[in-house]
């Protein structure tokens, strides 16, 4: 299945990683900087191979290799744009998160990939993870009960040394704040687990340290769902001096169940009231990740290979990607005008609070 690369910054290489583990043949990379694409392919041993094509211009590498699957890792702010040209030419995406940055471009790429019976994933990978997968199981055999209450807590730390890598970092139009870019994963995990349909969500935003950005470093927020349950959220990149954890926690009338690690990778607590054999193997299971991504993108495409070879919907959809994004702005309106904001969300983009901070 032939595969390219869009964007090939700082999370590229776990895409590569992910389509050489899953023997996907590599036709082509796609950078405005020549250098970045080295780089990613010297990282699996490919910057010598004369049969992955160089491009600077996606349209015209699109149309010159037609890829099959293409893995989209830009700047946040053109996601859109190029899934919409990718989705318009019969191409399968892989688009990192977020998958837009406003509810228009995300229903666009709803409808297209639709009318153009393209598959399109959003990579929130960490449903992969095993410790949210033998959760979601769980949870899917009932053994949870009535949920009552879920949180997620993102406490990272980002330096201005990760915000001068990439002058887009930070800003509304590009990328977001730390809700956005760091909290995005943990923010669809808890949408998922809650059984997906959210009534309202409350918020309140900051920028404390990062001064430099136009953005926030810390969001937190209180969600009720329509099954009745309550959720609470809290993210940050203010954590000193390094990142300190990811952390999933369900409440049900019958388990509780916390997914800590640095990003929801490991189980804590496993406790139900059907006590199970297997039990004992997930209570302190650990998964050994080299970095906050985790490993689950290799999972990902493996999925999306396996959707497109028999025509089904890929596990995490465009519809998921919405949901996720969702959430995130319905946080940034709920911050911005200090009330209690109803979904289904409709027309809100990140740009709309530009100067939010200034």
């Amino acid at each position: 299945m032939k595969y390219a690369q869009i964007g090939c910054g700082r999370i590229s290489t776990n895409h590569i990683k992910a389509a050489v583990a899953n023997k996907l043949d590599i036709v082509a990379v796609c950078d405005v900087k020549p250098e970045a694409m080295e780089n990613v392919l010297a990282k699996h041993g490919l910057e010598k191979d004369a049969s992955i094509h160089r491009y600077a211009d996606y349209k015209k590498m699109i149309e010159t290799e037609s890829p099959v699957l293409v893995g989209i890792s830009t700047e946040s702010g053109i996601h859109a744009e190029i899934a919409l040209f990718c989705i318009e030419h019969g191409v399968n995406v892989v688009i990192e998160k977020p998958m837009a940055m406003s509810m228009t471009d995300a229903d666009k790429i709803v409808a297209a990939a639709e009318k153009n019976h393209v598959k399109v994933c959003a990579c929130h990978q960490n449903r992969f993870n095993p410790a949210v997968q033998a959760t979601r199981k769980a949870l899917e055999e009932g053994r949870f009960g009535k949920m009552s209450h879920g949180s997620i807590h993102v406490r990272w730390n980002r330096d201005h040394g990760y915000y001068d890598q990439a002058p887009w970092r930070g800003t509304w139009a590009q990328d977001g704040g730390c809700m956005m870019n760091q909290c995005i994963h943990g923010v669809d995990l808890l949408r998922w687990m809650m059984g997906d349909e959210v009534e309202s969500v409350y918020a309140q935003t900051a920028q404390q340290f990062h001064h430099y950005l136009q953005c926030e470093d810390i969001g937190m927020a209180v969600v009720k769902f329509k099954n009745g349950a309550i959720g609470t959220i809290e993210g940050t990149t203010n954590v000193y001096p390094k990142n300190l954890e990811e952390t999933l926690y369900l409440f049900g009338q019958n388990g509780t169940v916390k997914i800590g690690g640095t990003s929801t990778n490991n189980i804590d607590v496993w406790q139900f009231a059907d006590e199970r054999p297997e039990d004992s193997k997930l209570t302190g299971l650990q998964e050994a990740t080299s970095n906050v991504y985790g490993n689950g993108h290799t999972s990902v495409y493996a999925d999306m290979i396996d959707a497109i070879t028999h025509d089904r919907a890929p596990y995490i959809d465009a519809k998921a990607g919405r949901r996720a994004l969702e959430m995130i702005l319905a946080m940034y309106q709920s911050a911005a005008t200090g009330e209690v904001v109803k979904l289904p969300l409709k027309n809100v983009a990140s740009t709309d609070f530009m100067g939010r901070f200034d």
